[in-house]
């Protein structure tokens, strides 16, 4: 499957972006999704996962309650609703893929994913 990530842009501390994440090949239920982010200087690190099947859910700490991962399955697409940014936010994000229903204690381990997007810049100015 390939990924392709959009929706980054440059926002104001306190606003909101919506990134995209859309599949090329059918996604069927044995999938994982994931976003992770790479800030400059920085090694890249975990954002929020789903599972296709079930919607199961996984967020990092620095991020849960402000980002709320969904899938749209008519779309093959996943979503990253980020609200309340802040400059500490300002990274490349990168939509990663698995073929296989991770359990939840590897959903943040980058390692798992075999299919990555080309990634979307996001900008958080202060």
């Amino acid at each position: 499957v390939q990924l392709q990530a959009s929706g980054g842009g440059l926002v104001q501390d306190g606003g909101a972006l919506r990134l995209s994440c859309a599949a090329s090949g059918r996604i069927f239920g044995s999938y994982t999704l994931g976003w992770f982010r790479q800030a400059a200087g920085k090694a890249r690190e975990f954002v929020a996962a789903i599972r296709w099947n079930d919607g199961r859910r996984h967020y990092a700490d620095s991020v849960e309650g402000r980002f709320t991962i969904s899938r749209d399955n008519a779309k093959n697409t996943v979503y990253l609703q980020m609200n309340s940014l802040k400059p500490e936010d300002t990274a490349v994000y990168y939509c990663a893929a698995t073929q296989r229903n991770l359990i939840y204690s590897s959903f943040s381990n980058e390692k798992e994913y075999e299919n990555w997007g080309q990634g979307t810049q996001v900008t958080v100015s202060s």
